[in-house]
């Protein structure tokens, strides 16, 4: 890393232009808009953390599970382990703008640092330990000064004595949220569980381009620079943490937490190209113009034109491909068989493509995209109908 790459950080003209750029995305509907959907993901991430991570002591590779392991070791509470997510989060952060750049670290700065702060707002709404300890109606006052001073006090079975805030002393009866008593607890049960609830979070916050932070960063730095699969590179940083478990679980716990890591690595890879995803379509037909008219003005997106020759027929026809969504391909589809035209016609999917893709809408029959400024201008589609033929032509969205 260049000395000049650095300097660019503590100059008054880089910190001017984030001033000015963050001062023109406030006064845009979208960076409300977006500002709701990340704070409603983190809000299911904190909780499919707090409930089933946390009281079954599941370590699987994330931020989250190397904070259970440092909290576990020093005896802390919430409050303590949301302290070390956020102080393991905010030096990623920093990683992310050197290592990475400001475009994915914009959205994960705020994503990242209300992670402990929601962990806290869950302990107070519905502390988990509602749905795995039991309040001691009749607690021994030797006890209950012990936990009151700050001593760690434990059951038969091992189970540490707590204080809710009211002061009443609990004792643990169930392993975590998904068990029905003591010893019968099945953690892969918990494990599918926060799978499934993070990868909502994650399916919002990637469909705006953020990401929860912690171990996405790290993830995202491997991807960067050793050039592997974003779930790759999940799968890697995690099986680097889960391995940290073993200052505190089995290695029964170490192997679920391991499997752990890759199912939320293979679920991150899934909804990574899902999101991105986009209909490559091939149509050969002789009613091509109309097609192509559809696609531009109607569809309101590029296509490319090429000269092909029939290698059965020996004749000539005109090949249109384009991307389209999903829902615009099966319009485009529609608007084919309504109008009864001939066609061969060859769809795939596409998960990764580059370059300009414009966000776009029809309003009282006029087009209208969403440009730099980000505001919806009318877009000028020129009359198609006086172009000739020709060779293949690029229309780019």
């Amino acid at each position: 890393m260049s000395n000049s790459y650095l300097k660019q950080y503590v100059t008054a003209a880089y910190w001017k232009g984030i001033f000015l750029d963050f001062r023109q995305a406030i006064r845009t509907k979208r960076f409300w808009m977006e500002l709701v959907i990340m704070t409603f993901g983190m809000f299911l991430g904190a909780a499919s953390v707090y409930y089933f991570l946390m009281p079954s002591h599941l370590i699987v590779g994330s931020i989250s599970g190397l904070s259970i392991v440092i909290n576990t070791i020093v005896h802390g509470d919430a409050d303590t382990f949301s302290a070390i997510v956020t102080v393991i989060n905010a030096f990623l952060l920093l990683m992310a703008f050197l290592l990475i750049g400001n475009e994915f670290g914009a959205k994960t700065v705020y994503t990242a640092l209300i992670l402990g702060p929601m962990i806290q707002l869950w302990d107070r709404i519905c502390p988990s330990t509602n749905f795995t300890h039991r309040i001691v109606e009749s607690a021994d006052p030797a006890l209950l000064q012990a936990l009151q001073s700050g001593q760690h006090v434990a059951d038969a079975n091992g189970n540490a004595y707590l204080l809710d805030r009211h002061g009443h002393v609990l004792e643990q009866v169930k392993d975590s949220v998904m068990s029905s008593g003591l010893g019968t607890g099945d953690v892969l049960f918990d494990l599918i569980c926060f799978v499934l609830l993070l990868s909502v979070c994650q399916s919002l916050l990637f469909r705006i381009n953020a990401s929860t932070g912690g171990l996405d960063i790290l993830a995202k730095i491997i991807n960067k620079y050793l050039n592997f699969d974003i779930g790759k590179s999940v799968t890697i940083a995690g099986f680097a943490i889960c391995c940290t478990a073993f200052l505190i679980n089995d290695f029964r716990m170490v192997v679920i937490g391991l499997i752990g890591s890759w199912i939320n690595g293979v679920t991150l890879d899934y909804f990574t190209e899902g999101l991105n995803k986009r209909k490559r379509v091939c149509i050969i037909t002789k009613d091509y113009e109309m097609v192509r008219q559809y696609i531009i003005k109607d569809l309101v997106r590029g296509c490319s034109l090429y000269d092909i020759r029939g290698g059965y027929s020996n004749e000539g026809y005109t090949e249109i491909q384009t991307l389209l969504a999903q829902d615009e391909f099966a319009r485009l589809m529609d608007f084919m068989r309504r109008s009864n035209i001939r066609s061969f016609t060859t769809a795939g999917n596409c998960s990764e493509i580059y370059g300009t893709w414009l966000p776009h809408r029809r309003l009282h029959g006029k087009t209208y995209v969403y440009d730099e400024q980000e505001k919806w201008v009318e877009n000028y589609v020129p009359d198609l109908k006086q172009e000739g033929k020709g060779a293949a032509r690029q229309m780019t969205d």
